[in-house]
């Protein structure tokens, strides 16, 4: 680990983290919005065609088997790591993550320490009742019957735990990261570019609350001026151990 990094992290007493995309390519997810990235292989379908139109709920289920199939190949990687080891030491209460590939869960951070506030690819519920549904079996219901999954309680639509664009943000979540943010007197911002709204926001909830600010990220961000350390560079390098 950066040794300034080490420094600010030993002396803090609690330890809020946000994560984005940047933290998962390492481990071989491709940047959504880059060249490679999802939407440039699939078109994107908002929360209420997805409602309205059982074509584009087929075409959004086939991109959702497309990324499963990738996630189920992929594993965390020493920024992961890092991040459990910081959660297990009882410094950082959860760590937030605008990613939705469920990597912070199986590096060893308990479900209840991930505050996802762009949802989860990994499973979906039922957008009336709120059944869980797992993605393998929301893949039998279309191959058996060619038709979009529906809920094996209500027969109501499901949909991947995902945000989509046009669907209201988790409040519950983004709530509790802004509570976490302004109760910690370090925030490590790692692998985001802190342009996508509101998780862009929290740094700056944590800088008012008198933390401390870290960036660990590839390229510059908006908020460097105002960090204490920026660190660029690939996260493992810089963040693991």
């Amino acid at each position: 680990m950066h040794p300034e990094l080490s420094r600010l992290i030993d002396e803090a007493e609690t330890v809020a983290v946000l994560t984005g995309a940047g933290i998962s390519t390492e481990s071989g997810i491709p940047d959504f919005r880059s060249p490679g990235g999802i939407w440039s292989k699939f078109r994107i379908i908002d929360h209420s065609e997805f409602m309205t139109s059982e074509a584009a709920r087929l075409e959004d289920w086939r991109r959702r088997f497309f990324m499963e199939d990738q996630l189920g190949e992929v594993k965390p990687n020493r920024g992961h790591q890092m991040i459990a080891r910081l959660i297990a030491s009882g410094k950082s209460p959860a760590v937030i993550t605008q990613n939705i590939d469920g990597l912070h869960q199986v590096s060893g951070v308990p479900d209840e320490q991930v505050i996802e506030v762009h949802g989860n690819a990994r499973h979906a519920n039922c957008t009336f009742c709120g059944a869980r549904h797992e993605i393998a079996e929301c893949r039998q219901m279309l191959e058996a019957t060619g038709k979009a999954p529906v809920c094996r309680q209500c027969g109501s639509i499901v949909k991947s735990a995902v945000i989509m664009f046009g669907e209201a943000m988790p409040e519950k979540a983004f709530a509790r990261a802004v509570r976490l943010a302004e109760d910690c007197d370090l925030f490590l911002a790692m692998g985001t570019s802190l342009v996508v709204h509101p998780a862009a926001l929290l740094p700056k909830y944590a800088l008012r609350a008198g933390a401390k600010l870290v960036i660990v990220n590839r390229e510059a961000t908006e908020l460097d001026p105002l960090a204490d350390l920026v660190l660029n560079g690939e996260i493992g390098e810089l963040a693991g151990d």
